[in-house]
């Protein structure tokens, strides 16, 4: 898969800009503040229907707009594919596939596939656990499309059931209903049903992620002079009922009706504590993906440079993983090569000279060590024609 045109009206600092792409590389560069991110979370709004940035999409319209519109081409294998998103605050966003309008939103959402690494995800390794369920959800999206209307039904369970049990709390009412504790009973079977669903999914994508992320972790800091070289990654997942899943013990999809159970035993023996907090306080909305390095976890004890490689390495990952069940990802790399030393530069880019489409942004050329052709984006514009490396204009040149 890879994007041949993106187009963006009223979205962030684009008035309206045109990006012409193709297979390869292709280079953003520009100063700091111009607009670069902006196109790559566009096309990652395509993949997850959200931003890496922002919570809603309001933040995302230019000022003053009252639509905003993401537009893509895409090459598919052999057919092409067209999206069209008209974003608008308060959650009355629009979609096209192929001129089609689509009769619910999220069917457009994961047509054109991506993995978005930024600074931003250095929260996946050191950051709070629902940065890295997010990461595991994002990546169920595009891998899973029906695990979206799945996270969105438990999502929808959990906000019913948290209401119900804040009506319960103690001193909230004067008396309990006849019928408070039958509901209840109902949204507790409600949110094992769907929950399990989510955790059977969540589980097997970290039993698929856990060698790729290993082996993408050891090829950026092979031959490193410090001990991070010999630095074991391993991944588990821990559910709220407190049992730990370890990637490598096991393989595949496990049993959604043993994972129930388990959560039916787990909301029996927080029933007194949900009540006195209000509170759901057992199901996925509540589990962790842990992240060690060397049996060490990673939150707390890796360096700065290891969390830059784990978490490169995370998102290496979820493009293999992908690839494995759909189209290839298009790979965005939000100024990263910066951050990187000449070694991990090097690693980085022979693996992106191996994919089908990766756009990158930068402030300085040279700090991307790959060929392609570059746009310069200055004050929210694009250049249409691209140059090659070495042949970008001053941004000042620019009217």
């Amino acid at each position: 898969m890879y994007l041949e045109r993106l187009e963006l009206v009223d979205f962030r600092s684009f008035r309206s800009a045109e990006l012409r792409c193709g297979p390869g590389v292709r280079v953003l560069v520009g100063a700091n503040a111009q607009g670069k991110t902006n196109l790559l979370e566009a096309v990652h709004y395509l993949a997850t229907g959200s931003s890496h940035r922002v919570a809603g999409d309001g933040p995302l319209l230019r000022s003053g707009a009252e639509v905003a519109v993401i537009r893509a081409d895409a090459q598919v294998s052999s057919r092409r594919l067209r999206v069209e998103l008209e974003l608008r605050p308060g959650g009355r966003a629009r979609a096209r596939l192929n001129g089609q309008a689509q009769p619910r939103f999220r069917d457009a959402i994961g047509q054109i596939r991506s993995v978005l690494f930024a600074p931003e995800d250095l929260g996946l390794v050191h950051g709070d656990p629902a940065d890295r369920r997010r990461f595991l959800d994002d990546l169920l999206g595009q891998r899973r499309p029906a695990y979206l209307a799945a996270r969105q039904e438990y999502e929808r369970i959990v906000r019913q059931r948290n209401a119900l049990l804040r009506s319960l709390r103690s001193g909230a009412r004067g008396r309990a209903e006849p019928d408070d504790d039958s509901t209840l009973a109902t949204w507790s079977a409600a949110l094992v049903q769907a929950g399990a669903t989510l955790l059977a999914a969540r589980i097997a994508v970290v039993r698929a992620l856990s060698a790729p992320t290993e082996s993408a972790y050891g090829d950026l800091v092979a031959s490193s002079p410090v001990r991070e070289a010999s630095g074991r990654v391993t991944l588990s997942y821990q559910l709220s009922t407190g049992r730990v899943v370890p990637a490598f013990e096991g393989s595949g999809v496990p049993d959604p009706a043993e994972l129930a159970a388990e959560l039916q035993d787990g909301i029996a023996a927080a029933a007194e504590a949900e009540r006195e907090r209000g509170l759901t306080l057992v199901g996925p909305h509540r589990d962790e993906l842990l992240l060690a390095l060397n049996e060490f976890p990673a939150k707390g004890y890796a360096s700065h440079g290891e969390i830059w490689s784990l978490a490169l390495a995370l998102r290496l990952a979820s493009r293999d993983v992908l690839a494995e069940v759909g189209p290839e990802p298009v790979v965005l790399l939000d100024d990263v090569f910066a951050e990187l030393d000449e070694r991990r530069r090097s690693r980085l880019a022979a693996r992106c000279s191996t994919f089908e489409q990766v756009l990158v942004t930068a402030a300085v050329d040279e700090d991307v060590p790959l060929d392609g052709p570059r746009h310069l984006v200055h004050a929210g514009t694009v250049t249409a024609d691209p140059v090659g490396p070495g042949d970008l204009r001053d941004a000042e040149d620019l009217p």
